[in-house]
């Protein structure tokens, strides 16, 4: 097995949104099994591609990578070989085990102009994109340069064929009201981990007396950030998707939120069909 073989595969995991983790010896004394620079990758299912050595160094090692997998967190390993481990010249082992974290999902309901620039920006900053827009005109490939998928679909059958979890984050932005709130409906049976709504402040009010009357409880409405986006004063949309990527990323990286309550992502308005329009200045 080389070192290209596994690089290649973890390409091929990372674009495929699969985790994995990489353990490499990076130092080695003495008679160790093997040198600085050999591999091991752990994927997510379990299969193993390289080796560090076997016996019991391999096996310790993959008791760390699998939590390594589980937790996100990188870890050293050092390891002075004796008969315990399977070798009788003695020597030493150092290993790093580092999580290839999957690339964080974002699911873009909407390929307005919004939605657009939401989907270059998000994954230039590392987001696998997936735009869902029920339009055969405007859900198309070319147009969404960055996508790691586009579907031409309606609400309903998105999330049929979507697998969403707490590392998911959902963004809403299509052509009307009806369909937005069908989308936060869809988007509180799952458990993504962030949901966004683009739009204005009344659109915010209405949104959550409609919730509120279809029987949705308090914690569950409060899931919905609405307007989406940092209040940073944008009005077109690359401004607009500045500040809804900057909010994501402070949520992914675990830092306190806070909540606009304005206009979303400050002055701008959002129109039905994500266009901006300049709302007027306060005051």
């Amino acid at each position: 097995m080389t070192d290209r073989e596994i690089y290649q595969e973890i390409v091929r995991l990372q674009g495929n949104g699969e985790a994995a983790v990489l353990a490499t010896v990076v130092a080695s004394s003495g008679s160790s099994p093997r040198k600085p620079g050999a591999k091991l990758l752990l994927r997510a299912d379990g299969s193993i591609l390289g080796s560090v050595g076997g016996g019991r160094v391999e096996a310790e090692t993959l008791v760390a990578a699998r939590a390594a997998l589980e937790q996100g967190e990188p870890k050293s390993l050092s390891f002075t070989l004796t008969e315990d481990h399977g070798f009788l010249c003695g020597g030493s082992m150092t290993l790093f085990v580092e999580p290839l974290g999957r690339a964080p999902q974002l699911i873009i309901f909407g390929a307005g102009h919004v939605g657009k620039a939401l989907c270059r920006l998000a994954s230039a900053c590392g987001y696998r994109v997936t735009v869902v827009d029920e339009r055969a005109a405007c859900a198309r490939g070319e147009e969404l340069p960055g996508a790691a998928s586009v579907l031409c679909a309606g609400v309903a059958e998105a999330f049929a064929r979507l697998a969403v979890g707490p590392q998911s984050a959902i963004v809403i932005a299509t052509p009307g009201h009806q369909s937005d709130f069908a989308a936060v409906r869809g988007a509180l049976a799952t458990a993504a981990g962030f949901i966004g709504l683009v739009g204005s402040a009344r659109k915010k009010k209405v949104l959550l007396a409609t919730l509120a009357t279809e029987g949705h409880s308090p914690r569950v409405m409060a899931r919905v950030t609405t307007p989406v986006g940092l209040d940073i004063g944008a009005e077109t949309p690359e401004e607009i998707a500045i500040s809804i990527v900057a909010q994501l990323v402070r949520q992914r990286r675990g830092e306190r939120e806070t909540h606009n309550d304005g206009n979303s992502a400050g002055r701008g308005r959002i129109a039905a069909d994500g266009a901006v329009q300049a709302a007027p200045a306060p005051g």
